[in-house]
């Protein structure tokens, strides 16, 4: 935590998740994966949702997330 009067500074990345399931999940899967190296992530952002068709049917959800997290000094 920043100490009093001191500016806390955030940085956002972009990342894309993935799911057979659904968009949430791959947004999900896409938090839970930053989380494995990221600390401090303090919010996130749903870009944008796409997905890949084979034979009419969705095989694959794709979520673009921005996510933020507090830079440590």
């Amino acid at each position: 935590m920043p100490k009093v009067n001191e500016a806390t500074v955030v940085k956002v990345i972009e990342l894309i998740g993935t799911s057979p399931k659904s968009w949430e999940d791959a947004a999900a899967n896409a938090i839970k994966a930053a989380g494995k190296t990221v600390r401090n992530i303090t919010g996130m952002e749903l870009k944008r949702c796409s997905a890949t068709v084979e034979n009419s049917k969705i095989v694959e959800y794709k979520a673009v997330v921005k996510v933020a997290f507090e830079v440590e000094r």
